[in-house]
């Protein structure tokens, strides 16, 4: 069996986009191996059916944690047996390219993300000319080369005239969802980080006009701040912080919601061209999302009509959930519309796609 190595920086346990890569390949009949990082915090790793390894480092976050992980992720490529090498996004190809160049492999880069305009380095000239550096040197070595959208493809192909195929993070398509029907708890659902830019300030700021609560599901840099905002708005009652939650729990709470948010600031072309995991995980769970007049967004509900496109800001915000209220037929139009789109973007479509091109390439 051809051994294929992924290598991310997480601590791999959350990591749902890998674990449907790395058991589809598995499936398929290729060795593979997921590595990533053991944090403080980190709990027992989740038995997969493919192969699993944590690397132990000092350092959990900055240059130091970068450049200890890449070293230590290089010792083990060095002596790993491999036949493909994979670098999910830039924070770990200088390893994976050295160490498979100097072994002669084959190696491949995943973009989860346009990783040198994420919202964290916008504003960070000098840290972002260094992964761009990083950018321009490893990615025109790799052999093959895949991303989330069909925007960041063509961005990708524009700048380093290198084919990108479209592998969409999109969930596994189960048994009919069964619905629920909205009531007088009806709620409005964020899942995912904590982070800047996701609009989550101005989201909370609507819920002082809406006769509904919003529930956050996740953690992140922000989860104090927000936390604290919610209080001093006298928003406690309406706003319910859930912590982390596990892909089952999400799985189950997320067909309860009335809509699902999935709004973004124009940060960078990272956020611009983004195709989110959430933004399917509400249609596959029957739930209307509010989304950004984003290309990929746009795109795909100009053609199935699954949610609302609306602007990022408190007005359009409630504009848009009110009407979503007001409206029934409006609403149950949606929710339909989400029972079709989700047996066309599912990721039982995609990794047909994945395999192939890993067939192809070997």
């Amino acid at each position: 069996m051809k051994r294929i190595i992924f290598t991310v920086t997480n601590d791999l346990n959350n990591d749902r986009r890998m674990h449907k890569i790395c058991g589809s390949l598995f499936h398929a009949g290729y060795n593979v191996v997921l590595v990533g990082r053991k944090l403080d915090s980190s709990k027992p790793i989740e038995a997969k059916d493919f192969s699993q390894k944590r690397l132990n480092c000092i350092f959990e976050k900055g240059k130091l944690f970068y450049l200890e992980y890449n070293l230590r992720l290089f010792w083990y490529l060095l002596f790993a047996k491999s036949d493909f090498i994979c670098a999910i996004d830039l924070d770990t190809i200088v390893a994976c390219v050295l160490a498979g160049k100097i072994r002669h492999k084959k190696l491949v880069y995943d973009a989860h993300e346009y990783f040198t305009e994420v919202p964290e380095l916008m504003h960070r000239p000098a840290v972002q000319n260094i992964w761009k550096w990083v950018e321009k040197t490893f990615v025109p070595q790799m052999d093959l080369c895949y991303t989330v959208s069909g925007s960041l493809a063509d961005l990708y192909y524009n700048e380093y005239h290198k084919k990108f195929f479209v592998i969409r993070n999109v969930p596994v398509l189960r048994d009919a969802i069964k619905k629920t029907e909205p009531d007088q708890d009806k709620f409005i659902l964020y899942q995912g980080a904590l982070n800047k830019g996701r609009g989550l300030e101005l989201l909370i700021e609507s819920m002082k006009q809406l006769p509904l609560k919003l529930y956050i599901a996740g953690e992140g840099d922000l989860s104090d701040t927000l936390r604290k905002l919610v209080s001093d708005s006298g928003l406690k009652d309406k706003v319910i912080f859930l912590g982390m939650l596990s892909p089952q729990q999400l799985e189950e709470l997320t067909p309860k919601a009335f809509l699902g948010y999935n709004l973004l600031e124009n940060l960078g072309a990272s956020y611009y061209y983004s195709l989110s995991n959430k933004f399917f995980d509400y249609i596959h769970a029957c739930v209307p999302g509010l989304s950004n007049p984003f290309p990929e967004y746009v795109s795909i509900n100009n053609q199935y009509h699954t949610g609302i496109i609306t602007h990022l800001s408190v007005a359009d915000i409630v504009l848009s959930i009110e009407k979503a209220i007001r409206d029934e037929t409006y609403y149950n139009n949606m929710v339909k519309n989400c029972v079709k789109a989700r047996e066309i973007f599912n990721w039982q479509a995609e990794e047909k796609k994945l395999i192939e091109i890993y067939n192809d390439f070997r």
